[in-house]
């Protein structure tokens, strides 16, 4: 996974749909939408929120074997886009007394971007991608701006 061809991004934001949630990812040229279930929404809205959880998740469950076996999450790329399902790699980097070892592990996008929150690790999208998908930006401001309004009609 080489980060020539890759580009940074970060959660923009999540929120909730009919069918499950909305991730917005992107950097300052672009937004990008991925559809993920409830489930892997509320963890990446958990993530960001920096709130832990009584009991793990299995996110959590994974990291705890990252660390049992000295493994380190180095970082998440979302290589593919087929048809609007996206597809992601995570690297590993393994060291020890016999050697160093990198792994590449194929990975849902909802999953990969919950454990580079966790693990504060880079999260990048494939520049192949990155140019292939439509930007999101304005549903992601109209969202936004929408939210806002319902909080001061609250208020």
């Amino acid at each position: 996974m080489s980060n020539t061809a890759a580009v940074p991004v970060t959660v923009k934001g999540v929120m909730p749909t009919t069918n499950g949630c909305a991730v917005f990812l992107g950097d300052e040229g672009k937004t990008l939408l991925i559809y993920v279930d409830q489930s892997v929404g509320g963890a990446i809205q958990l993530s960001l929120s920096g709130v832990k959880r009584e009991r793990p998740l299995t996110h959590d469950l994974i990291g705890s074997i990252l660390v049992g076996t000295g493994a380190r999450l180095e970082q998440v790329l979302i290589n593919d886009v087929r048809e609007g399902t996206f597809f992601a790699r995570i690297r590993l980097h393994m060291s020890n007394e016999l050697g160093r070892k990198i792994l590449e592990i194929d990975a849902r996008p909802s999953d990969s971007i919950v454990l580079a929150l966790h693990h504060k690790c880079g999260l990048f999208v494939a520049r192949s991608v990155y140019e292939a998908v439509e930007d999101r930006t304005e549903v992601l401001e109209r969202v936004l701006r929408q939210q806002s309004e319902a909080e001061d009609d609250e208020s």
